[in-house]
This record gives structure tokens, sequence and C-alpha cells, in this order.
């Protein structure tokens, strides 16, 4: 019985072992993970933090004000994040690219990003220029408790045009950035932002509040700062880039043509194309998930806008772990490292949950705070403390969804991320939203709720599809090559 007893502790012991083995990783390569993960998340947590500053200061002038801001930028966030879609999927073939030492690969990557964007342009200002009032208006119906829906709608117009000149710098400066990110060079395009944030923060306080002889624009001056900020990004970003060949060799000659040739272009399309329009469908979705929010009000719209920044500052943390698997594993994968790909995702994964709980911790005990330095309602403030309770209860499922995505994405299974993201998004997530909205007196915080639960479902699904190993493939070589 002793004998069985000692057995058994073993049995447990090499148990225990072989689980801290499998989702903890040693020191050496959390440092590797993070020395990644790090730049980003403080070029993205620094923005983000600007972006709640930037939020804050124009909510001091109004509910309407930062109201028509909060919808504009909605509705550009669906370009930010088509841009994203796309540029993602020609990532995946430079990261690929990369670790095999194959620059002109990776030269061609940038060149088809530089068509993309282009494109993705050319359809934004179609769309914001003869749609626009009409977009932000969706935004306006059912409001009935006090606020002024005219009033949101002409701060949100004037806001929307002097943004769209902030377009082309956002583009151009994701072209430079994710390259060089694929690439391994986190903390350049962390400089970058950095700068740009001063910028932004600065100009903020002059335009919005008219100091130092500056005009007091409001609204219009938060948009202006937006657009210099961005140039100044893009201007730090191109010239190192351009500056430094030797550790960007794929730049060389890079303007010396912009043809990229079509049988590679097809297969960068063929794998991005999920990915461009799983961006513009669940973007879509997250602006029709917030006009279902509005139907309850002026204030609702205020509250879901304050949540959404305040927790946009938290969430830098493991949204970098999905940049950090989309670099590492991508650059394990081009090198037909499967075992080793395998192996270090389901660390990160666990790292990144792990991390998420804490956030959630501290956005919890903090929800209560960011609200009152607002001025808005009373209402308005409540509502943006229980969102972010609700925001907090749910980060390590968000954390989970966000790196189980990325894991998928890294090896070209662009439709399977287009099925488990936006098409569960339209399909489940919407009606969920559309249906309590519209048909129910539901509490707007208990609609949120019940729409995030409905994510579990999407958890179960990228468990099974990372412990299936469907991700783990070499794109950018002549023969697929599926690791065990």
């Amino acid at each position: 019985m002793q004998g069985a007893a000692r057995f058994g502790t073993a049995n447990d012991t090499m148990n225990t072992t072989n689980l801290k083995n499998k989702f903890i990783g040693d020191r050496a390569f959390y440092r590797r993970v993070l020395a990644i993960a790090v730049p980003i998340m403080v070029q993205s947590g620094i923005t983000n933090f600007v972006s709640l500053l930037d939020n804050i200061m124009v909510g001091r002038t109004g509910t309407e004000q930062m109201s028509g801001v909060a919808i504009v930028n909605q509705l550009i966030f669906v370009f930010y994040l088509c841009c994203f879609g796309g540029f993602s999927g020609a990532g995946i073939f430079t990261a690929q690219y990369y670790g095999a030492r194959d620059d002109e690969g990776v030269r061609h990557t940038f060149r088809y990003k530089l068509w993309l964007g282009f494109v993705l342009l050319a359809a934004a200002f179609g769309v914001f220029l003869f749609f626009g009032e009409d977009l932000i208006s969706l935004y306006l119906r059912g409001t009935n408790d006090g606020g002024d829906p005219a009033a949101a709608l002409a701060f949100g117009s004037g806001y929307l045009k002097i943004m769209l000149l902030s377009l082309p710098a956002f583009a151009l400066v994701q072209v430079y950035s994710n390259t060089l990110r694929e690439c391994g060079e986190t903390v350049v395009p962390m400089r970058a932002g950095l700068a740009a944030v001063f910028v932004n923060l600065v100009f903020n306080y002059l335009l919005i509040y008219g100091k130092l002889g500056f005009p007091a624009l409001g609204v219009r001056g938060a948009a202006i700062a937006t657009v210099l900020s961005r140039f100044v990004e893009f201007a730090v970003v191109a010239v190192w880039t351009h500056r430094h060949k030797e550790r960007c060799p794929y730049i060389t000659g890079v303007y010396k043509t912009l043809r990229v040739p079509l049988a590679l272009a097809r297969k960068y399309f063929l794998t991005g194309a999920p990915l461009l329009v799983n961006e513009a469908l669940w973007s879509a979705g997250m602006a029709m998930l917030m006009q279902c929010y509005s139907l309850r009000g002026l204030n609702v719209v205020a509250g879901v806008n304050i949540s959404n920044t305040v927790s946009n500052v938290f969430n830098v943390v493991f949204f970098a772990m999905g940049d950090a698997i989309a670099i590492i594993i991508g650059q394990h994968l081009g090198a037909r490292a499967f075992q080793k790909a395998k192996e270090e995702t389901t660390k990160i994964i666990a790292f990144s949950v792990f991390i998420a709980a804490l956030v959630g911790l501290a956005i919890a005990a903090t929800s209560h705070l960011f609200p009152i330095i607002y001025n808005t309602t009373p209402e308005a403030k409540q509502i943006a403390a229980r969102f972010l309770l609700v925001q907090a209860f749910f980060t390590p499922q968000i954390a989970l969804l966000h790196t189980s995505y990325f894991t998928i994405r890294s090896g070209g299974k662009t439709v399977i991320t287009f099925l488990f993201d936006s098409v569960f998004m339209w399909v489940i997530s919407v009606p969920i939203a559309f249906l309590l909205s519209r048909f129910t007196s539901l509490y707007a915080v208990w609609i949120f709720f019940l729409v995030q639960s409905a994510d579990w479902i999407k958890c179960v699904i990228g468990i099974i599809l990372i412990r299936r190993n469907v991700w783990m493939n070499n794109i950018v070589s002549d023969e697929s090559e599926r690791g065990g």
C-alpha cells in the first residue's frame, strides 16, 4: 500500500511537471517573447493612453461633442481594421519570407501592401464623403434621454471631414510599421508611435481649448491634432527604414518598380482576402453592436465610448501577445520548425490568459474612477462604470480568443479565421444584440453581457482548432508541410 501511494505520488509529480513544461516556458523564452511584445505594448499603451486623454479633453466639452466624435471613430475604425486585415494577409508571407531569409519576397509583400492601401483609401473616401452624415445619423435614433442628436450630428460631421486627411498617412504607417514588425523590428514603430502621441497630445491641448494663442476649435481641433500626429508618425518610420538599409535590406530598390508578379499577387490576395473581409465584417459588426446599444440613448453612446477607451489602455498588454504569436510562430513556420511552433504557441496563449486575468482585476478596481473625470451626465458615468465591470469579467476570454485567432492566422488559414471571427459575429453576436435592443426593454449593460457570454462558444472552437494543428503550415515554399 505504501509502495502504491509512493507510485501515485510520483505519477502526480510527473503530471504536474508535464503540465508545467507544456504551459510555462523558461526565462529565455519569456525574454524573447517580451522583447517583441513589450515595445508593441509600450507603443499601443501610450497611443491608447493619449487616446484616453484625447477622449477626456473632448468629453469635457460636452456629451454631444464626445458622442459625435465617438460615433465617427467607430466608423473610421472599420477602415483601420480593413487595413489591418488586408496588410496582415501579406504579412503572413512577410514573416515567413523573413524566416526563410528571402528579401525579394519581403519586397513583393511590401509593394502589394502599397497597392492594397491605395484601393482601401479610395473606397473609404467614397463612402465617407457621400454617406458620412447618413452613417452618423444611424447612431442618433431613438434617443430620449435629454441629449441633442442634431448637435451630436453636427459635431461628428465636422470631425469626420478633417479626419479624412489622416487616412493616407495611417495607411502608409501601417505598410512600413507592419513590415518592420514582421521582420522582428518592433522598437522603431514604437518610437514613431511615441512621437505621434506626443504631437497629438500637445496639439489637442492647444487646439481644443485654444491655449497659447491658438484658436479654440473643440472637436475640430482634436481632428487636426490627429492628422498632424499621423504624418509625424509616418515621417519617423519611413525615414528610419530608408536610412538603415543594412537592417532593412528589402527596402533597397523597393520603389524601382511597384510591379508585383501576378502569380504572387494572386497568392497574397487569396490568402489575405478572407482576412480583409473578416476585419471589414468584424469591425462593421462592432459598429452594428454599438448602434444597437445606442438605441438606449445618447448617454449609452457616451458610456460605451468611455468604457471602450479606458479598457483599450489595459488591453494592450495581451493584444501585444497576439502580435508576438504572429511574428514568432510565423517565423518558426517559415523555417519549418513545426514542433517548436506548436510548443511555443501553447505557452504564449497560457501566458496571455494569465496576464489578462490580472488586467481584468485592474479594470474592475478602477472602473468607478475614470468615468468621473468626464464632463458628462451622471447616467453616462454610471453606464460607463458598469460596462467596464463587464469588460473586466470577460478579459481572460478576450485574451484567449485573440491569441487563438493569431495562431490560426499565422499558418495562412485565413478562411478558418474568417469563419471563426466575423461569421460568428454576424450569425451569433449581432442577432443577439439586434433582437434584444429592439424587442425587449433590457438594460444596455445586460445586452452587452449576453453578447460577450456567447463568445464562450468561440473559445471552445478555438481550442479545438489549435489542438488539431490545422494552423501548422509553411506557405512560402513550393511544398506544403504539416507538423505533427
